[in-house]
């Protein structure tokens, strides 16, 4: 079987292209369509077929990347609008990444937008691989009616429902395309000697030959065929399973590729697994393409037995071994991890260029029932492990379940799984800042614990010095006592209750930066202990924070927006009016056409900042964050702070 994913933004016709592709020769055998990405498998000249159906949502990303480590080739459906090829940025920098050989088809070109030319540019300055027009369309006034291949200088018109006719190449293209055929033999010559050659002899090379120069050039990634078409009405699907049969590599070559790719050992690879879903009453299925022959039920493979094979789409049940490159799905193979190179032994990690965009939008995931709190942590690790784009964490302080997704349909369709399939409900809350609070002064106190009771009574004098340490040193405790009027054994104590107070302060948030120093004190020899002195030392640093101006702290995160260079110029804009400093960018060194941006945000502006960079770059742009530093905030944003999430708010 041969494989290949159909990747590309949304609305370009992706999946009328692949049911055009499948019904060429005969009814698709079957198709399926777990989590968003679809797989069809049919048949074309007496070979088998598969085709990947991946969704053309920005956040959905992780799923195209996860295609291709399956594939031999893939097809990257694009609009013919040029001022739409910045889309198509993220899908050329996943393949480009992948080294998976493509083939771009420009959709819906019965609707005219503008011209080939154009288009290709525009795609050019995110690509390092060339684009090679293999077309040139034939047009009557606006309308596009058929096209010329430029190798075979053969004229086809398009005919509704029915297979484009061979016509003599009209007068009135001859030229354009002898000047299309001239730029597309220079482009190939660069990769073949042979060829450069007979161009500089002014000979012309045959047909059959200039074939065989792409379909090798294109095996050895080292060029993007662009072919164009309208999948709705199936003008130029023939042409482009055409080109996709015989210049596409074949199913061997995957495994080479991959083993490239991960340093592993070739003879080992015996399959890779490229996506997983979850299934009320099934559980976890793994859908892996075979890489070697013999796999089965009961076969090692990962390191444990492969439960039941059923065929991917339809269910039907596999009872014996699957041949190299077929795609099954494993059912009861839980030890599967995915994506990943499997060997008989173990299992590899998926290259680097397999890892999803930063998740950006993060939420708390509330349970609706006592029940469904006590199974979310464990489902949320099991679609954890299933989907790389979603990160399960806990939130600092309340140890609520947060989850951080691509974004809202990411998240929306997370719930759904949830729902449906676990059968857990959730609601969602966005969650609580991270403010912290120091002080501006320093303040002295002396604070005596006596509690006389039934038994032995309780008594720890302390004096203590509190001061503001430099930002970023944290909490610091020392003594100076002398004269034993704090016995040393104590003094472990003071500190112990110095470190509690600082959990909550005057303000109602973690204090930092803090320095406490025990001074002086007194003890009494029957009615002290370390619990009355860790008393003392808590409280009396809880009078000297209520004492010493406290300021509130906010975190400032340190962000990295990765966005097409065409969007750059409104960064500076769109991080100022978050209160953000920019720091700067520079060009992406592992994506052409790509920059890094860098800035310094609050931390409290992160949901902003994701919700007006998607905006501002059409879903494109994504950011990763580390946290920096903590810094002061005054006035009236500071008060409502205080009042929503601190001390305030448990006044109202």
């Amino acid at each position: 079987m041969r494989c290949f994913t159909v990747l590309g933004p949304s609305q370009t016709g992706k999946t009328t292209l692949v049911a055009k592709l499948a019904s060429l020769e005969g009814t698709p055998r079957k198709s399926a369509s777990p989590y968003g990405s679809s797989l069809t498998e049919f048949d074309f000249k007496d070979e088998a077929w598969c085709a990947i159906d991946t969704p053309g949502a920005n956040e959905a990303l992780a799923l195209a990347q996860d295609a291709l480590l399956a594939s031999d080739a893939c097809i990257l459906c694009i609009s013919p609008t040029p001022d739409e090829a910045v889309l198509v940025a993220p899908y050329l920098r996943a393949i480009e990444a992948s080294g998976t050989p493509c083939l771009v088809f420009i959709n819906r070109m019965d609707e005219p937008r503008g011209r080939l030319r154009d288009v290709i540019a525009a795609l050019q300055a995110y690509s390092n691989h060339p684009f090679v027009l293999r077309q040139v369309p034939i047009r009557e006034g606006d309308t596009v009616v058929g096209s010329c291949d430029l190798i075979s200088e053969r004229a086809w018109r398009y005919r509704e429902g029915q297979p484009s006719a061979l016509i003599e190449l009209p007068k009135d293209i001859a030229e354009r395309e002898h000047e299309a055929r001239t730029e597309m033999l220079e482009q190939l010559s660069e990769f073949d000697d042979w060829l450069l050659e007979e161009l500089i002899e002014d000979r012309e090379p045959a047909s059959d030959t200039l074939f065989a120069i792409s379909s090798r050039i294109l095996k050895e990634n080292r060029i993007i065929p662009v072919l164009f078409g309208s999948a709705s009405h199936s003008n130029g699907i023939m042409r482009l399973m055409k080109a996709l049969r015989h210049e596409a590599p074949p199913a061997t070559a995957l495994r080479t590729r991959l083993a490239a790719s991960s340093a592993a050992d070739e003879a080992t690879l015996s399959g890779v697994s490229f996506h997983a879903y979850h299934k009320a009453n099934v559980g976890k299925t793994v859908l892996v393409r075979a890489l070697a022959d013999g796999l089965k039920q009961g076969a090692p493979l990962a390191g444990a037995t492969l439960g039941p094979l059923q065929e991917a789409g339809n269910g039907k049940p596999i009872s014996g071994p699957v041949q190299a490159g077929s795609i099954f799905a494993a059912l009861k193979s839980d030890h599967l991890p995915v994506p990943a190179l499997l060997t008989q032994a173990g299992s590899l990690e998926p290259p680097d260029w397999t890892t999803p965009p930063t998740p950006m939008l993060e939420r708390i995931l509330i349970p609706g029932s006592e029940r469904d709190e006590t199974k979310l942590s464990a489902t949320l690790a099991k679609l954890a492990e299933t989907d790389r784009g979603l990160k399960v964490m806990q939130e600092e302080g309340t140890g609520a379940a947060l989850i951080c997704a691509q974004g809202p349909v990411h998240l929306r369709d997370l719930r759904k799984t949830l729902s449906e399939v676990f059968r857990v409900e959730v609601s969602e809350r966005a969650p609580n800042p991270v403010y912290r609070e120091t002080i501006s002064k320093p303040s002295d106190v002396h604070y005596r614990h006596r509690k006389q009771t039934g038994g032995a009574g309780q008594f720890a004098d302390v004096q203590l010095s509190v001061r503001p340490n430099e930002r970023g040193h944290g909490f610091t405790f020392a003594e100076n006592v002398k004269g034993g009027t704090v016995p040393r054994n104590y003094i472990p104590a003071v500190e112990a209750g110095a470190r509690e107070a600082m959990e909550k302060g005057p303000l109602g948030f973690q204090v930092i930066d803090v320095d406490v120093t025990l001074t002086d004190g007194q003890y009494h020899s029957v009615d002290s202990s370390d619990f009355a002195f860790r008393t003392a030392g808590k409280m009396g640093v809880k009078q000297a924070l209520s004492q010493a101006s406290a300021v509130l702290m906010q975190p400032v995160v340190r962000v990295e927006i990765h966005i097409p260079s065409v969007y750059s110029g409104g960064m500076v804009t769109l991080v100022s009016s978050l209160k953000g400093q920019v720091l700067g960018f520079d060009r992406d060194e592992n994506a052409k056409g790509w920059d890094i941006f860098r800035a310094l945000v609050p931390g409290g502006v992160l949901d902003d900042l994701a919700r007006s960079l998607k905006s501002a770059t059409q879903g494109i742009g994504h950011f990763s964050k580390t946290f920096d530093h903590f810094e002061e905030l005054y006035g009236k944003e500071a008060d409502s702070i205080i009042n929503a999430h601190g001390s305030g708010a448990q006044t109202h």
